[in-house]
């Protein structure tokens, strides 16, 4: 860790510095990590917003996508000159405005089982801000393999889910062993979505990633946080470990990426 922050950095994070939990120390563990974000869209822009902020060293973001107009209602960091432009473009100049300490490396491509090992395995944290379940399988089974933890975030019309998996308890797969069929759970350009409601998620990705930076408090590792905007409740769901799931329970079929295929529904 670096100790040794300058003028700049002390003024910049004094908030973070001042408190008993954070410090000095802390604050150098946030800029001592090196985070990949997949997905620069709704959920993605608060995460990349607040971990810039956070002082969090390293953002890697990974996106294919370009910017749309109809992108603008949640995607907050991106702006009305950004359509047409490639997310990871406008999402690095946003990170860089807000906060020049961060290094921001961009992956102009959409997460596949040909880069998703490499991409995971340089970095120390992974935050899944995708809008798919082949992405989301993708990423659980590259990290889980790979031991790096990482935070799953996911929205629909009024309602967001964040947990997140540390290797040390369940994984995604435990959570949901195969994707819904295809059709039955409709996408944000079809059933549409509450455009703040990715920032109360992606904040608590957020939240999640920091905690894990400094070593501090307890993750949802476990617990799956299920929030309704509409009724303003939050639920707390078990997440138990699944001794048959295939990439990390007791006799995993899934030893690569190469090994599961990540179209359709997921299956082996």
């Amino acid at each position: 860790m670096r100790p040794d922050l300058d003028p700049e950095q002390l003024d910049r994070y004094s908030r973070h510095i001042i408190m008993d939990d954070v410090g000095p120390g802390g604050q150098a563990a946030l800029l001592d990590t090196d985070v990949l974000v997949v997905g620069a869209g709704g959920l993605g822009s608060p995460v990349l917003q607040y971990l810039a902020a956070a002082g969090i060293g390293r953002l890697g973001i990974v996106d294919d996508d370009r910017v749309e107009r109809s992108n603008l209602q949640r995607q907050v960091v991106h702006a009305d000159s950004d359509v047409g432009r490639p997310k990871v473009e406008s999402a690095r100049d946003f990170v860089t405005d807000l906060n020049p300490d961060v290094r921001v490396d961009t992956h102009e491509l959409r997460l596949a089982a040909d880069n998703a090992a490499a991409l995971v395995a340089d970095y120390d944290v992974v935050v899944d801000a995708s809008d798919n379940f082949a992405t989301r399988f993708l990423a659980n089974d590259a990290c889980t393999l790979a031991g790096v933890p990482f935070s799953h975030g996911a929205v629909f019309r009024f309602e967001g889910q964040v947990t997140t998996f540390t290797g040390e308890g369940p994984c995604y797969r435990c959570l949901f062993p195969k994707a819904p069929p295809a059709g039955t759970v409709p996408d944000c350009s079809t059933a549409g979505v509450l455009g703040v409601l990715p920032g109360t998620i992606g904040c608590l990705q957020a939240t999640e990633v920091c905690k894990l930076a400094m070593g501090y408090g307890e993750t949802l590792d476990g617990r799956l946080l299920a929030f309704d905007a509409g009724s303003m409740s939050v639920d707390e769901v078990p997440v138990a470990p699944n001794p048959d799931c295939p990439v990390c329970g007791d006799d995993p079929a899934i030893d690569s990426v190469a090994a599961a295929s990540y179209e359709g529904r997921c299956e082996l």
